[in-house]
């Protein structure tokens, strides 16, 4: 069979080359009737545009590198998802990259990204212990732009999670519904996120008047498990706290198997002295399936994807644009937990 050809699609079309190709571009003012005619052509005699060939005859890329270097961490598997799908809104695909732990992976992904010729690169920072960017990510020749789940100061283009107005904006919102002991759970202590959420709590307490206490909120390992006994020895030390801050989603279930060991049961009613409220830091479609559905704090997955997304266009049209630093505020979801 035939190849078919951009000469095939004019000729069908009955319009010249190079206005198939402005349409094929989305490039110059052709009227809807022309497009039409060029885009029933092209589903006639099944052409596929070649858009890696035209690009390089241009001497332009529509190929953004993503790296994303944790599959199991839920937020960044939500951004990414998120800028695909903005990208290629725009007419722009991306090229996945998933680099180990180590410099080495991480050349291996960036000359992989240069071979395929990518216009430039979104990394998805996944290490919550670390305030500074690899040295091979902030020395990219390409545009490039940070996704961070903490507040980093880098001179890059950045779209990070605000943990301190995250956390704040759920302390508040437990101290007014009249909660005066509250704790938080989970989280390792050299975690970033945690300290900035810490900061957010402490904040919030000091500006209604109460005291923060240190050992109101337990570090522990990231698991069901370790959160689970770092809540019933809390309760059992502070029976007075009536609300917790859950760090994670396996802080969020560890937490309700803790609550349950002590006694006591999950709810927002703070003159029932037996009832805990909680709060989480992200959705959790799996918890929120049983009763009661727990109230959280949003991690603004989708919109920092989109803005991720937003950038890296919009510093690859502007070139000399000035460095942008973006920082998302979490929406509070009220549901029956607190």
């Amino acid at each position: 069979m035939k190849k078919v050809s951009i000469i095939d699609v004019a000729k069908e079309a009955g319009v010249s080359v190079s206005t198939v190709s402005l349409v094929l571009r989305q490039k110059g003012k052709i009227s809807d009737a022309t497009i039409g005619k060029v885009q029933a052509a092209i589903t006639q005699l099944g052409y596929v545009h070649n858009v890696a060939a035209a690009n390089l005859r241009a001497n332009t890329s529509n190929l953004i590198g993503l790296i994303l270097r944790d599959f199991s961490d839920s937020f960044s598997i939500k951004v990414m998802a998120s800028v695909v799908q903005e990208l290629e809104k725009q007419g722009f695909m991306v090229f996945l990259g998933q680099p180990l732990d180590d410099r080495t992976s991480l050349e291996r992904c960036l000359l992989s990204f240069k071979q395929q010729g990518v216009a430039g690169v979104i990394y998805l920072s996944s290490d919550t212990t670390r305030a500074t960017l690899p040295d091979l990510i902030r020395q990219c020749p390409l545009p490039l732009v940070v996704v961070s789940q903490s507040l980093m100061e880098e001179s890059c283009n950045m779209v990070m999670r605000d943990n301190r107005q995250a956390a704040s904006l759920a302390t508040r919102y437990l101290i007014e519904r009249g909660h005066r002991s509250i704790g938080y759970i989970g989280g390792q202590a050299d975690c970033l996120i945690r300290q900035q959420r810490l900061q957010g709590f402490r904040n919030a307490l000091t500006q209604s008047g109460m005291v923060w206490k240190e050992d109101s909120a337990p570090a522990c390992n990231d698991d069901t498990q370790a959160a689970s006994l770092a809540t019933r020895q809390l309760l059992e030390k502070h029976n007075t706290i009536t609300a917790l801050l859950c760090h994670s989603p396996d802080a969020m279930i560890g937490c309700i198997n803790g609550i349950h060991q002590v006694g006591r049961t999950i709810g927002k009613d703070v003159f029932l002295t037996q009832q805990v409220a909680l709060v989480g830091f992200e959705d959790m479609l799996h918890v929120n399936l049983t009763s009661p559905s727990f109230t959280y704090v949003s991690s603004a997955s989708e919109e920092t994807g989109r803005q991720a997304a937003g950038v890296i266009i919009r510093k690859l049209r502007e070139p000399e644009l000035q460095t942008q630093r973006i920082t998302l505020s979490g929406q509070l979801i009220a549901r029956e937990s607190a």
